[in-house]
């Protein structure tokens, strides 16, 4: 509040008024309005106005000073609106104290919204309950949570995840004290679920499916790798492989993962990391029929890798149905299919609801049927120009390659035959794209290693470029219905990179084998709150991540409001702060309450400063 000057004229006469009056903000700026009138006279010199003002506001609001001001004390009475009917009302009540404001403070501040969002729909998916019908105690159950909790927020090794826990608003939400929790009570966590994953994972896929009412006849299953930082001499499983982080300098497990349709993990399983993916099949069908007691009908939907006769067999001999992309070869057969440009049809893809302006590249599909299985042509716009630009990098490395293996045998550094042949086939292994149109031939005389371009398959690879391949056995669905199955296959790829990328699965720095399975299995957890979290989004047609969720809540937080009396004593308030907009429309859409904590009340003598 300020005191203002202002003037009128009226009737060649000038008029001076002195106002209190505060400055507002209003949807035009700042604007002011006027509290009260002081009358034409200066109430006092101008420097002293500020002071004025101050013990005018605080007179009009009932609070008086140690000395009181009689000439303020008049002035305030005379602007002060008369009670014609005066009430007693009641007096203040217990809670009802005088606080000296400028000693107020904020301790203790704690991320909170991250954290209550992971903890409400941990209880929703009925997870404590599940970890106790495994038998695990209590403590156990409670530090699975948190170290669950820590893989969705921010994840970090067990070894500093204490630190983060008391930085964090996970005592006041647990009503727990973490100031004691050390990281070897983590790492017996670990131990005592190891043998407990199967059955939980078999509950909790039994009550996301009856929660979410999922369907459970489309099986999506890929594999993927996870590197290893040391040797891991204890664990059998780390081997060395085909590297999905291009990290082949380190060991590495192979993780199986089957999401249903909705990306709801069903089953996951640890292969060593050596393990070829179409050696995998057999193993990961029989893991998944005793997680969800399903017994064939379903059809299994797997990449190229895993796109061999026997596999494809193994699968049908449980009783279940297939889909699968072919290997590039296979397409060959097709090429006049392919060129020809009729039978052709448009599958139509409409924008993401969040970008209206979004452009799909054009995808079209042809339907043939080779020997009772149906054959789905694809090609599209947008992977011509990919398949293209793929095959030149790969191109030009190969040659490079060729001509280091040239010249070592130039300079003599490379002399014994059977070590040029194992390097042109580890060339043809690291470059299968481009290495089958290339003839390679080793002079041992010479010596020399040259090669020679078959043109006529580059070309039919170039007239290929866009098209891919899809097979079932299933001669029931339309064939826009094949394709979209089959794209749903990427939600195994979004839930990998979900696990690496935002849950931290990689790089693993246990050494043991069961607690590097756990680890994952942690893992796998935390994205089974992932995807509950962004399901009730995608329910109120939101497509939004948990990436981003996670920043919105970071600012809510959980603190204690220090305010000292004017009796002595110190009151400690321990409580959530308001919600946000933000906050209270992701709470809501979750359907998780908006309050983090019940708030905690102490007193405690003033201590002096």
């Amino acid at each position: 509040m300020f005191i203002k000057r202002t003037t009128r004229q009226v009737g060649g006469k000038t008029y001076v008024n002195h106002l209190l009056v505060e400055s507002v903000a209003t949807p035009q700026g700042p604007r002011h309005r006027t509290i009260c009138s002081l009358g034409s006279l200066a109430p006092a010199p101008k420097d002293q106005w500020r002071g004025l003002a101050q013990k005018l506001s605080a007179a009009l609001g009932g609070q008086t000073t140690l000395v009181p001001d009689p000439a303020v004390e008049v002035r305030a009475a005379q602007t002060r609106p008369a009670r014609r009917h005066p009430r007693a009302g009641p007096g203040p009540g217990p809670d009802v104290v005088a606080i000296h404001t400028d000693q107020v403070a904020v301790e203790d501040v704690r991320e909170a919204g991250p954290v209550h969002a992971g903890h409400q729909l941990w209880r929703v998916l009925g997870l404590d309950t599940i970890l106790a019908a495994a038998g695990l105690s209590a403590r156990t159950r409670l530090l699975t949570q948190i170290m669950t909790l820590n893989r969705l927020v921010r994840p970090a090794a067990e070894h500093a995840m204490p630190d983060w826990i008391r930085r964090t608003a996970l005592g006041e939400i647990l009503g727990t004290d973490f100031r004691t929790l050390s990281d070897e009570a983590l790492y017996r966590t670990l131990d005592r679920l190891h043998p407990q994953r199967a059955p939980i994972e078999r509950a909790l896929a039994e009550r996301e499916r009856t929660l979410f009412t999922l369907d459970d006849t489309i099986y999506l299953y890929d594999l993927t790798s996870t590197y290893f930082e040391g040797q891991c001499p204890f664990n059998p499983q780390a081997q060395r492989g085909h590297s999905r982080d291009h990290r082949p300098d380190c060991k590495q497990v192979v993780v199986g993962l089957v999401l249903d349709r909705e990306g709801f993990p069903k089953a996951h399983e640890i292969f060593d990391g050596n393990r070829v993916d179409r050696t995998t099949v057999a193993e990961m069908l029989t893991i998944l029929e005793a997680r969800t007691s399903r017994r064939g009908g379903a059809t299994v939907v797997v990449d190229r890798g895993m796109a061999f006769a026997d596999t494809l067999q193994e699968i049908t001999d449980r009783g279940h149905h297939y889909l699968v992309a072919s290997r590039q070869a296979e397409r060959t057969p097709h090429l006049d299919a392919f060129e020809d440009a009729t039978g052709w049809a448009e599958v139509i893809r409409p924008p993401s609801p969040r970008n209206p302006g979004q452009k799909k590249s054009r995808v079209e599909i042809k339907r043939q049927v080779v020997d009772g299985e149906v054959h789905l042509l694809c090609r599209s716009e947008g992977r011509t120009e990919k398949d293209r630009a793929i095959r030149a990098k790969h191109e030009q490395r190969f040659l490079r390659d060729l001509q280091k293996l040239q010249a070592r045998l130039t300079k003599g550094r490379l002399r014994q035959e059977p070590k040029v042949h194992e390097a042109i086939g580890r060339l043809k292994e690291r470059y299968p794209r481009v290495a089958r149109y290339y003839a390679i031939t080793y002079d041992a005389a010479t010596p020399a290693v040259t090669w020679t371009l078959h043109a006529d398959k580059q070309a039919i690879a170039e007239r290929l470029d866009g098209g891919y391949l899809l097979k079932t056995d299933r001669q029931d669905l339309e064939d826009e219905e094949i394709w979209r199955v089959y794209i749903l296959l990427t939600r195994v790829e979004d839930a990998f990179r979900d696990m690496k990328s935002p849950l931290m699965e990689r790089p693993i720095f246990h050494h043991l084998k069961h607690r590097v399975q756990t680890h994952i299995f942690l893992c796998v957890l935390a994205y089974h709150l992932l995807v509950a979290i962004e399901k009730r989004f995608l329910d109120q047609g939101l497509h939004t991540s948990w990436a981003t969720l996670r920043e919105q809540l970071s600012t809510h937080h959980v603190q204690t409001i220090v305010l000292p009396a004017t009796n002595g004593q110190t009151l400690r308030v321990r409580k959530g702060s308001a919600p946000e907009a933000i906050h209270r429309d992701i709470y809501r859409t979750l359907q998780i309450p908006h309050e983090v904590m019940k708030p905690v009340r102490t007193w405690a003598p003033t201590e002096p400063r």
